[in-house]
C-alpha cells in the first residue's frame, strides 16, 4: 500500500503515465448552470472550486453537450470547434485548483432531448422514449444517415482537442445511461441493418470509432475515459456480457480507465431503482457487475453509484477479492450534499452523508423530485452557499422547473440568434 494506511488515498497511476492522487472521483452530475451562450461561468467556477478544496483526486465535469442543437436541457454547457475557449480556460483552472485531475465528461444526448427544447431529435433509429404517460415530454428521434453519424464521430472529436487546448486534463466518452452512443450499443434502441447495427460488433462501432478518433486528436498524456452501462436493466437491452466485449475491444485501445455504471431515462438504475431492499445494497449498487468485467480489463476500472459511507467506499475498493480490480470510486449526489466528504474521509470526521429520500406514490415524479433536490444543492454551492439538505423536495421542484423554464428561454433565443 506504498505506507498509506487507507486504499481510498493511495495514488493511482493509469496507462498513460498521468497520476490521480487518490482513488476518489468527483462523478458527473448535470448541473445545468452554463451562462449565456451555453458557456461556463462564475457559477461553475466556484462549485468546481469548491470540489477541488474537497479532496477529491478526479473531478468529472457534467455532459458537455458536442452539439448546439442536442442538450441534455437548456442549462447545459456546449464546447464546438469554434466556441471561445476563455470560459473553458478559467472552468479548468477551477477544476484543477485542489491538484487533481480534471476530466471533461462530453457527450451527445441523442434521442433523450425534451420536446420543448425545439430541436430535432436524432437516435440510432426512430425509436421514442418510453416512459409512458410521460412519454411526450421527448422529441420523437429519426434514425441518423451515414453521413450525419461520421459527423457526430467528428464533433465527439473536436470538443476533447478544445478540451485539452484549454487546460483540461482529461475527457470522459459518456456511451452510458441511454445517451446516443448507448443508443447505438442497445439493441432495444439500435434497429438498423447496415454496418452501424444488428450484431454487437456493428453496435459497438460508434463507440470504438468516436475513442479512436478522440485519441487521434488529443496528446497521448492526455487521458481518455469511456462511461459505460454494465447493464442497461432492461429486458432484451444491453447486458453484462455485452459491457465485458466492449471493455474487451477497449483493451487495445487508448483508454485510460473505464467507469461502470447502469441504466437509463426508461430504467434509471443509477439512481439506485436496481436495489431497493436496504441502505447498503443501494450502495455501491454496480460493484458485482464490476468485479466481473473487470476481469476482462486491462486498463482501471471506475465503479459509480449510490457510494456515500466510508465503510461502503473502503469494501467496494476491497482488492482482497479474486478477479476483482476495481480502482476508483465515483462519488455524485453525497458530494452535492457534503462536498468536504474525501476530506473528511481522510480525517475520519463526518463519515457519513444522509441524502434524502423521496417516497412520493408516483414514482417517476419521486425520481425528478429526488434529482431536483441535489440541483438545489449544486445551486447552493454555485453561490457560495451551504448545502441544505432537509430542503422540501416540492420546492425543490418547483424551483427548478421555474429556473428551466427561464434557462430554456435563454436558450431559445441564444438558438435563433446564432441561425440567423
Amino acid at each position: 500500500m506504498t505506507g498509506i494506511a487507507n486504499p481510498l488515498f493511495e495514488p493511482l497511476l493509469l496507462p498513460n503515465g498521468a497520476r490521480i492522487p487518490n482513488r476518489i472521483c468527483k462523478a458527473a452530475m448535470e448541473e445545468n448552470l452554463s451562462d449565456l451562450g451555453q458557456l461556463p461561468g462564475e457559477r461553475l467556477n466556484r462549485l468546481y472550486r469548491r470540489w477541488a478544496k474537497g479532496g477529491a483526486g478526479l473531478l468529472l465535469t457534467g455532459n458537455v453537450m458536442v452539439a448546439a442543437d442536442a442538450l441534455t436541457g437548456p442549462g447545459g454547457v456546449v464546447l464546438e470547434k469554434h466556441t471561445d475557449l476563455e470560459p473553458f480556460q478559467r472552468w479548468a483552472t477551477a477544476g484543477k485548483s485542489g491538484g487533481g485531475q480534471f476530466w471533461m465528461q462530453i457527450n451527445h444526448p441523442g434521442r433523450q432531448v425534451y420536446a420543448n427544447m425545439g430541436e430535432d431529435a436524432v437516435s440510432a433509429s426512430n425509436v421514442p422514449v418510453d416512459l409512458g404517460d410521460y412519454s411526450k415530454l421527448f422529441a420523437k428521434p429519426r434514425a441518423l444517415e451515414e453521413q450525419e453519424i461520421e459527423a457526430i464521430i467528428e464533433r465527439f472529436a473536436e470538443t476533447a482537442f478544445q478540451a485539452e487546448k484549454a487546460g483540461f486534463t482529461g475527457v470522459q466518452i459518456h456511451a452510458a445511461h441511454g445517451y446516443l452512443i448507448n443508443q447505438f450499443l442497445s439493441p432495444l434502441t439500435n434497429k438498423r441493418t447496415d454496418q452501424w447495427g444488428g450484431t454487437l460488433e456493428n453496435r459497438a462501432r460508434l463507440l470504438l470509432a468516436v475513442v479512436a478518433r478522440v485519441g487521434s486528436k488529443t496528446s497521448d498524456d492526455f487521458c481518455l475515459s469511456v462511461k459505460l452501462n454494465s447493464s442497461d436493466f432492461q429486458k432484451g437491452g444491453f447486458d453484462q456480457s455485452d459491457a465485458k466485449w466492449v471493455v474487451e475491444q477497449l483493451n487495445d485501445m487508448r483508454v485510460d480507465l473505464v467507469e461502470l455504471s447502469g441504466g437509463s431515462y426508461e430504467s434509471p438504475a443509477m439512481q439506485g431503482r436496481a436495489s431497493q431492499d436496504s441502505t447498503g445494497q443501494r450502495e455501491a449498487y454496480f460493484i458485482d457487475f464490476a468485479r466481473e468485467i473487470s476481469a476482462a480489463a486491462k486498463m482501471p476500472i471506475m465503479i459509480t453509484g449510490g457510494i456515500r459511507r466510508l465503510s461502503v467506499a473502503e469494501k467496494a475498493l476491497d482488492h482482497g477479492q479474486a478477479g476483482s480490480a476495481v480502482d476508483m470510486l465515483g462519488v455524485a449526489r453525497a458530494l452535492a450534499f457534503n462536498p468536504e466528504l474525501p476530506n473528511n474521509w481522510l480525517n475520519a470526521e463526518k463519515v457519513d452523508v444522509a441524502i434524502p429520500e423521496v417516497k412520493w406514490k408516483n414514482t417517476t415524479l419521486a425520481g425528478v423530485a429526488t434529482m431536483a433536490v441535489a440541483k438545489a444543492q449544486l445551486e447552493r454551492l454555485a453561490k457560495n452557499l451551504n448545502p441544505k439538505p432537509n430542503i422540501s423536495p416540492l420546492l425543490a421542484l418547483v424551483g427548478d422547473r421555474f429556473r428551466t423554464n427561464k434557462r430554456l428561454k435563454r436558450y431559445r433565443g441564444w438558438r435563433n440568434q446564432r441561425d440567423n
